[in-house]
């Protein structure tokens, strides 16, 4: 038989096409295969299903049958020729430019993708800043007034008095110009908070002294990108709820610790800990971010549009995963995000290529120990057995994956100058 004929014509970086011409000869063997494959189908006068001799099938449907062998042969062709030429094509390649001629050759084109060759510039050295910030006496109280806000009592009253925070529940009616109410603009028990900085000050004031049963009509206007839009509306008060605080003492800390902490004091210094620590990992991992984001600037990379086809449905399968039936929201326009995600898709995937070419530059790589070291870890922080972990690290290449993530992202930290910024922000 004689070798397989197939050109590989370079487009462009990251595109290719491989031209294939088969002989008679060569296709004998992948047609021989379809007939056999067709014959217990076949059905003939005279003959029991499936026992029409060869001959007769491939003289009456010898065309035919070839004809829908035609895909499965490209497509088999095509693997074995990347394999053989250690190819690894990117998303779904397309067969195009077919000319059968039976009885003497097959030719066809097949297009498809490859990871560009990635040159590496500057991925060290490079000048980056790391916010700091030192936690406040106002952090530390605004976070054990969200607490006490989450554990306050709610005391069902007729009217808004003037100390304290009230919640009003209330149908609120859209309004034309004249008042008369706007077909289906109407929202069902739309809960106001007297005490949230965001609430549209006319609503604010005009229910400063609001009654169950009493409707308030408020016209305000907001600020959009490019716009102003005045808003008429009729607030309809079904329910008053004021806030009770609980005192933050010693009860109060051992009721939310669930007695894991028992005095104010020690309390007030584990808030301010933690508030620090969120701080920290913030800092961290906007050192890290700007790191990146250096380095995906200083590298000019053709990102295979297949690798980010790849990247948007992971956006599209993390929704689903995050859902409850692990479907999209009814409704769900897929096509528009895609649209509003490329980009943020584009920059992941050329960082991906970069980072897959300075981990083979820098050689890094996980040993056994490393897995099992960070599975222990992961255990605790789950809260499962290590060895379930090490299993599934071992099984996936998670660990592995995630151990070599965490090397490269010290390695580049390492050789990064940074210098500190102190922040005033708060959360």
């Amino acid at each position: 038989m004689c070798e397989l004929e197939v050109t590989i014509n370079t487009v462009s970086d990251v595109q290719r096409e491989a031209e294939f011409l088969m002989t008679h000869e060569e296709l004998e063997p992948h047609f021989e295969r379809a007939y056999k494959k067709y014959a217990p189908k076949v059905e003939l006068k005279g003959f029991r299903k499936g026992k029409v001799p060869m001959e007769m099938i491939k003289r009456l449907y010898g065309e035919v049958i070839e004809q829908d062998a035609l895909d499965d042969i490209a497509n088999e062709s095509f693997r074995s020729a990347m394999i053989e030429r250690n190819v690894e094509p990117l998303g779904r390649p397309s067969l195009t430019d077919m000319d059968f001629r039976r009885g003497e050759h097959f030719k066809f084109t097949i297009k498809y993708e490859v990871k560009p060759t990635v040159e590496l510039k500057k991925y060290k050295g490079l000048e980056v800043e790391k916010p700091v910030h030192t936690v406040t006496d106002a952090e530390v109280d605004a976070e054990i007034e969200r607490l006490r806000r989450i554990n306050a009592a709610m005391l069902g009253v007729t009217l808004v008095r003037d100390e304290g925070d009230h919640v009003i529940t209330a149908d609120v009616q859209e309004l034309a110009d004249d008042g008369m109410p706007l077909v289906g603009k109407k929202t069902k028990d739309a809960r106001f908070s007297l005490s949230d900085e965001t609430l549209v000050r006319e609503i604010k004031d005009a229910l400063a002294k609001a009654e169950v049963g009493a409707e308030y009509r408020v016209r305000f206007e907001q600020q959009h990108s490019d716009h102003t839009h005045t808003h008429f509306i009729a607030i309809s008060v079904k329910k008053i709820e004021k806030v009770e605080l609980p005192d933050f003492d010693d009860a109060f800390v051992k009721k939310v610790t669930q007695e894991q902490i028992a005095t104010k004091d020690e309390f007030l210094a584990n808030v301010r800990t933690d508030i620090q620590a969120y701080w920290a990992e913030q800092s961290e991992r906007r050192v890290a971010d700007t790191i990146v984001d250096e380095i995906v600037k200083a590298h000019e990379v053709v990102v295979p549009e297949s690798l980010i086809e790849l990247y948007l449905d992971s956006f599209i399968e993390d929704m689903k995963g995050r859902s409850r039936d692990g479907k999209l929201p009814q409704g769900f326009d897929e096509r528009k995000f895609r649209n509003e995600n490329r980009q943020y898709a584009t920059y992941q995937a050329k960082w991906g290529l970069l980072r897959e070419a300075i981990i083979e530059q820098e050689k890094l790589a996980a040993t056994d120990e490393e897995i099992e070291h960070y599975a222990a870890d992961e255990a605790v922080r789950l809260g499962i057995e290590k060895e379930q972990v090490v299993n599934y690290f071992k099984s996936s290449n998670v660990g592995a994956e995630r151990v070599v993530g965490q090397k490269l992202m010290k390695l580049l930290r390492d050789n990064a100058k940074i210098t500190e910024r102190v922040i005033e922000e708060t959360r």
